[in-house]
């Protein structure tokens, strides 16, 4: 019963509306300290600007729900959109031509030159631009497991959903850690809403992407796509680990056996079952994307996960299903607006949909991210789209050079601005939008730690088969899962092998589980005429694109190519 005079007791400080967002400025602006004055100097207009550092998420969903139009998904993970772009911009990626690592960098289509004088005007521009937001977000956090060869970076946006999105992906400091932060050794100025002036000297679009080595600055640009930061955090890091410590720095996912501890590293472009297959209940993971072997093991570059969310399934893929909830963003995501449950085989927005979420979403993942242990086992990942390459095959030492060097896999749709259908590509070090120094340095450097530690490689074919693209299908993820599972055990190591034509592999005959047919392409194929073609032109694609290499290797990675 209501009493017609009763109203509902609500605390005090809710009835006024502007309660919560005056506590938070106040106490996140007394966060900042000694870094006003950093702030200052860089031309940040404090007087106008709200800074909100290392914000708390649930401040952070309050704002992108307020100011972006994002909503809460039934499972508890933020719905944001990224407009316009919906992958990354590799031709808008650029590298400033200066003095300090002008003879480390790899130039040309990857590592485009950049002059000094139009980084400071894109900076400027973006400083400009922050300073018209009533709020510009900061995030301070770390990339690099390892305390010895981490660095310190800096992100500053205007996006709350871009705060967040670093929030999950870099390590997360503790409040002693923050409170003693420091100078940042990498900052980030994310002014993505705002475009480049297409008509400043090198531009080519509205849309830049540029690291400045020398500063230590990052400046975007004209897209809003989150992967930007989180690829120019490695791509620093891919820098950094060879040229200043010495150690491997790798386009990978990597995972440890909870029972006898044996790491194995994944490489592997985007789509092509990185987060997916190093993703097991079985084992702890330790990171899914980017990682360092170091001269005493292995740790991650990153604090979380960027997982593809295309038809995604609990019951296909549970960890990563289950990791979809408070605290993680959902990115280009469709959804029921009545139940708000999202609708993960719709690709209306774009097939690169994504969910970014800390590591310790996942049941049993390694905290934190390190392991003293040298990785037992390589698995080299490629999307075949000519659906011709085994489902697995065991490479010599001289073919794992070879293999990771060419880097032969598909784009699959989305995972670039766009890419619409699988495109067969040769991505040297499995790495090539990424990569910063010549290929050979980290080909030379994998070898070395390969012959020194005896680590077996295999290369792993998630493409299709039975017909390319159009024809067959991809090989089914449960099969894919055995292969793995059978190189953990050992199973692989021990069984028989016969040798597959042109490219001269190694593949099982047999494997408990999985269809002889799927484990030799050419039996998969209906017709045996259409393979040999198909096989004769993907042969003919790696030769030519290894003649880039051909100068700087031995004459026995020359040879461990198919021979057509």
């Amino acid at each position: 019963m209501v009493y017609p005079h009763a109203t509902p007791y609500v605390t005090p400080h809710i009835l006024h509306k502007h309660y919560a967002q005056a506590h938070d400025n106040e106490q996140l602006n007394d966060l900042l300290g000694r870094e006003l004055e950093y702030f200052s100097q860089a031309g940040f207009d404090m007087d106008k600007i709200t800074i909100k550092r290392n914000a708390p998420v649930a401040q952070l969903y309050e704002d992108a729900i307020r100011n972006e139009g994002a909503v809460i998904s039934s499972s508890g993970a933020l719905i944001n959109f990224s407009g316009k772009k919906t992958g990354r911009s590799p031709k808008d990626k650029r590298i400033v031509f200066e003095e300090t690592s002008k003879d480390d960098i790899w130039w040309g289509s990857v590592n485009i030159k950049m002059d000094e004088h139009t980084f400071e005007i894109n900076r400027e521009r973006a400083i400009d631009y922050l300073n018209t937001r009533d709020n510009v977000y900061v995030f301070d956090g770390f990339a690099g497991g390892d305390p010895r060869y981490r660095i310190k970076v800096r992100v500053i946006c205007a996006r709350a959903y871009h705060a967040l999105f670093m929030h999950n992906m870099l390590i997360r400091p503790t409040e002693e850690e923050l409170a003693n932060f420091g100078e940042p050794d990498f900052i980030i100025y994310n002014a993505g809403q705002f475009p480049a002036n297409r008509f400043t000297q090198g531009m080519s679009s509205t849309t830049s992407v540029e690291i400045n080595f020398k500063r230590m600055e990052m400046v975007i640009l004209g897209t809003e796509y989150a992967g930007e930061m989180k690829k120019g955090v490695f791509s620093v890091m891919h820098y950094l680990q060879p040229v200043k410590f010495g150690q491997l720095s790798l386009h990978s996912s990597a995972n440890v056996g909870i029972e006898k501890g044996d790491v194995t590293l994944f490489f592997g472009l985007s789509g092509t079952g990185k987060t997916t297959l190093s993703t097991d209940p079985r084992r702890q993971l330790i990171g899914d994307d980017e990682h360092v072997w170091s001269d005493r093991g292995v740790f991650n570059i990153e604090g979380g996960c960027y997982a593809k969310c295309i038809n995604l399934s609990a019951e296909k893929e549970p960890e990563i299903f289950n990791a979809i909830r408070f605290g993680s963003i959902l990115e280009n995501v469709v959804y029921n607006p009545a139940t708000r449950v999202p609708d993960y085989d719709d690709t209306s927005i774009t097939e690169n949909t994504r969910c970014a979420y800390p590591i310790e979403f996942i049941p049993g993942a390694r905290i934190p991210c390190i392991v003293d242990t040298q990785p037992s086992n390589i698995v080299m990942l490629t999307c075949d789209a000519f659906g011709v390459l085994p489902p697995v095959s065991k490479l010599s030492p001289e073919q794992a050079s070879y293999h990771f060097l060419a880097g032969y896999t598909s784009k699959t749709p989305g995972t670039e601005d766009g890419v619409l259908e699988p495109i067969p590509t040769f991505s040297t070090c499995y790495s090539a939008p990424f990569i910063v120094c010549h290929p050979g340095r980290y080909a030379s450097m994998l070898a070395e730690r390969m012959s020194q530690h005896n680590v077996d490689c295999w290369l792993i074919n998630t493409g299709w088969t039975g017909g390319k693209f159009g024809m067959g299908k991809r090989c089914p993820l449960k099969y894919t899962r055995r292969i793995i599972d059978a190189i953990h055990s050992g199973e692989l190591a021990k069984a028989e092998y016969e040798t597959f034509g042109v490219f001269n592999l190694q593949i099982p005959t047999s494997l408990e589980g999985v269809p002889r047919e799927l484990l030799n392409p050419e039996m998969a194929w209906p017709n045996r005429e259409a393979f040999e073609k198909e096989v004769r032109k993907l042969a003919g694609m790696f030769r030519k694109a290894f003649q880039v290499y051909e100068a700087d290797v031995e004459e026995k990675v020359r040879l461990a190519g198919p021979q057509v």
